[in-house]
């Protein structure tokens, strides 16, 4: 049965990127997204074969068993043509898709997926995430060590685990069925999305529930206004719904809308390290190591990281501290060079204080330097009074001179 609904796909280059490697498929039954990698021109070539090569599954199947078995059939058809292009171009070696797509037969929803593009399903007003990134930081996640949040912020985020490519003649796709209802929104995104604008933006831009397209151009502003730092494609597919199809033929976008058949220049040298981040940069070739051992190297990797992070933190820490103990260290050795004149606390004599008059919470910044033995009560009431205000002495000699100025004065009674 021919699915019932609309449509609609868009890919745009981004801010950063000079040419597109995504690709995309909107057609009667069969909606992809993918997403190239492998370099300047590999890319172009990966996503664009994915597309091409399903784009004959456009159709209607008695069974979501058939579909299923067309999608990983046609999927390991193209990891062939892959294989052919590099032996006919060796400059293309390592090139790469990403593949997610949905077959619909009648009320059912055929899903293959490989790579970190992403399918969600906006129903009942709530966006759900169906495929799980085939990613290095996926792995992290699944595994407890880091949380989805800090995920989004990884620095090797973008190392796929999986990928439709020329390494892999037999390809392993997720797949599974799920059951539609009308009103159901389907979409289909590249991680030029889906890494650039959170959730909370896409259910939003779903929720208004306009046309596919208008809704496609909606997501797309919100990651340009993010930056857009690799390539946007998008798909978006209404089960039912008030708005109908304009057109019964299909849309291609993106690499794949490019006739077939053109010389593509060749990618330049990729970098020699084998660890590097893919996407972090425009047209840097992106990278996928199929290895068995490959995510414990990168995960022995990660935790050196965070040990040096950690280190780095300590240390900083204790330098503070150390600045910071300096400073409150030379602050109390100024304070001892300073003196003044009050009463004993306990005598009532006349006492020379080292230090200053504040205290510093519990912490007194003064003691007793010298008790002079002159009682206060045998001085002039005016003595009297400066001396329990107390007198401040810049240093010990004016604070010695005060006191000789008080005994003078406790010994005549006056004033000098």
């Amino acid at each position: 049965m021919v699915f019932e609904g609309s449509s609609a796909a868009i890919s745009h280059t981004g801010k950063v990127r000079s040419n597109n490697q995504d690709s995309g498929y909107a057609g009667a039954n069969l909606f992809v997204v993918a997403d190239g990698m492998g370099g300047h021109a590999g890319g172009d070539v990966a996503s664009s074969i994915a597309i091409h090569r399903l784009q004959n599954l456009d159709h209607a199947y008695p069974s979501t068993m058939d579909a299923e078995a067309s999608l990983q059939a046609a999927a390991t058809t193209a990891a062939g043509d892959m294989i052919r292009a590099v032996k006919d171009r060796p400059e293309l070696a390592g090139l790469g898709t990403t593949l997610d797509a949905i077959i619909m037969v009648d009320d059912y929803a055929v899903i293959g997926h490989i790579g970190d593009s992403r399918i969600y399903l906006y129903r009942d007003e709530t966006l759900t995430q169906i495929t799980t990134d085939h990613t290095f930081v996926q792995r992290l996640v699944d595994s407890g060590r880091i949380t989805p949040e800090e995920a989004r912020y990884h620095p090797r985020r973008s190392v796929l685990m999986r990928v439709l490519s020329d390494m892999d003649a037999d390809p392993e796709l997720d797949m599974f069925v799920m059951p539609t209802q009308p009103g159901d929104r389907w979409l289909l995104c590249s991680d030029g999305l889906s890494g650039v604008v959170d959730e909370a933006h896409m259910q939003k831009a779903l929720r208004l529930g306009m046309a596919p397209g208008r809704t496609a151009d909606g997501l797309l502003r919100y990651a340009l206004d993010g930056g857009a730092p690799d390539n946007v494609t998008i798909v978006i597919v209404d089960v039912g719904g008030q708005h109908p199809v304009l057109s019964g033929s299909a849309t291609v976008v993106g690499a794949a809308a490019n006739p077939q058949g053109i010389v593509v220049p060749a990618a330049r040298p990729a970098r020699p390290s084998w660890l590097h981040p893919v996407r972090q940069a425009a047209n840097e070739p992106t990278h996928f190591e199929p290895a068995a051992d490959y995510l414990e190297e990168l995960i022995e990797e990660d935790h050196r990281r965070a040990v040096r992070r950690r280190i780095g933190w300590i240390t900083g820490l204790i330098v503070v501290i150390a600045l910071m103990t300096a400073a409150l260290f030379g602050a109390y050795a100024w304070t001892q060079t300073r003196y003044f004149v009050g009463v004993g606390a306990d005598t009532g004599t006349v006492v020379i204080y080292q230090g200053i008059q504040q205290d510093l919470g519990p912490i007194s910044l003064s003691h007793v330097y010298e008790d002079t033995g002159i009682k206060v009560s045998d001085l002039p009431a005016f003595y009297q009074s400066a001396v329990k205000e107390t007198t401040s002495a810049s240093t010990l000699a004016a604070a010695q001179t005060t006191v000789d100025s008080l005994r003078a004065a406790a010994g005549t009674g006056k004033t000098p």
